[in-house]
């Protein structure tokens, strides 16, 4: 079964306000798609991490680098197609953007795998540990307005995320550790003292202030702090993982398995986030998942984009060893982005309605049996946002 081709679609639409994170704000809401074609008349798609001018760019690696890499080659040889790319462009970029791009392609890979073999991409991996996974919903995020403000914001936007059926709730921050620290007390304020939350810094903070922020938030009990310090501050982690009470998680900005061995070696992390759609696919995920295991790391995927980024999770999600194995073992969940986004609820031909499940099914959500991915996506949704 040949590779025919390979083609991006970029997607975006203007969103009802902007949101921000502690780097920036945005206006626009993207989703980068990959489809893979055979000569079988499978067809595969994938997704890529990155927004924007990012996508963009990506989507000229995926289309005009790698595509010519591996036109007539079989589409079942996945692992030496990704060894193939990754062994060639090596010399031009062993993580960013040529990494996300091959993430996308990879995940329609093995879309295409599991169509040709009638079973989900969990049943190829060996099977599915958990049928169904509980769910956390992430928002509150950073507008730009007064700290006050945006406090009674976090804690509306908390109590909504609680009254859905969320198991927990994860919040950004990026204001600067007083303000940051009274946004966080909000939220507990608001959704009481029994439900889970996290604080997302998007590697905002020195370490002095991460401390300084990572103590408040004990006294909060808060669940996790993630990416409190720069991704390249290895010893910055070290420090805090050993000198605060909190889980210290990360890692969405790692790619492979070379980047993610110096990160658990260092032992940092006390919740792994690996971001499926930028550190290399799925073929590549599952030796990052391995050597998290192995560090007896746990890992609760990081979860970006489109409804095609969140059916791949479920997939993995379910096929997951638990960690450790006995009667209660520790249970990772799905991320998912409570924010407006077209292309999570309009993308797909069967939508999966990850908001009424978690209401209806107590923060759960089923992970699809269909074949590949088990979704489609609407080629009219795609044609409508696509942009150039």
């Amino acid at each position: 079964m040949k590779i025919t081709g390979i083609t991006s679609h970029v997607l975006q639409y203007d969103l009802p306000e902007p949101l921000g994170y502690s780097q920036q704000y945005y206006s626009k809401r993207s989703a980068h798609l990959v489809r893979v074609e055979t000569d079988a008349g499978l067809t595969g798609w994938g997704e890529c991490f990155g927004p924007g001018s990012v996508a963009l760019a990506n989507k000229t690696i995926v289309e005009r680098v790698i595509q010519p890499m591996v036109l007539g080659m079989d589409a079942l040889d996945r692992d030496v197609i990704w060894h193939k790319v990754y062994n060639l462009l090596r010399d031009h970029g062993q993580k960013g953007m040529p990494m996300q791009a091959l993430s996308g392609v990879d995940i329609a890979l093995w879309d295409v795998a599991g169509k040709a073999a009638g079973l989900p991409v969990h049943k190829l991996i060996g099977g599915a540990h958990r049928s169904d996974v509980p769910v956390y919903g992430y928002g509150m995020m950073l507008r730009d307005e007064p700290v006050a403000d945006l406090a009674r914001r976090f804690e509306d936007e908390a109590v909504a995320i609680r009254e859905m059926g969320f198991v927990a709730t994860k919040m950004k921050v990026g204001f600067g550790p007083k303000p940051d620290i009274a946004l966080a007390q909000a939220v507990r304020r608001s959704v009481g003292d029994d439900f889970p939350f996290m604080v997302d810094a998007n590697h905002c903070y020195t370490t002095s202030d991460a401390f300084y922020v990572g103590r408040a938030l004990e006294e909060l009990d808060a669940y996790w702090f993630e990416e409190p310090v720069a991704p390249e501050d290895h010893d910055g982690y070290r420090e805090l993982r050993a000198g605060l009470k909190i889980n210290i998680s990360g890692g969405e900005a790692e790619f492979g398995r070379w980047g993610w061995r110096q990160i658990l070696e260092n032992r940092g992390l006390d919740i792994a986030q690996p971001e499926v759609c930028a550190l290399g696919g799925i073929t590549e995920y599952l030796r990052v998942l391995a050597l998290c295991h192995a560090h007896f790391t746990p890992v609760v995927n990081h979860v970006w984009g489109s409804a095609i980024a969140v059916a791949a999770n479920l997939q993995l999600l379910a096929a997951m060893p638990p960690m450790p194995g006995g009667l209660h073992p520790w249970e990772p969940m799905l991320e998912f982005d409570t924010t407006d986004n077209r292309f999570r609820d309009e993308l797909l031909t069967e939508p999966l309605d990850i908001q009424r499940q978690v209401q209806k099914n107590g923060g759960r959500v089923t992970v699809p049996t269909g074949p590949g991915l088990g979704v489609e996506p609407d080629p009219d949704i795609i044609r409508h946002y696509e942009i150039t």
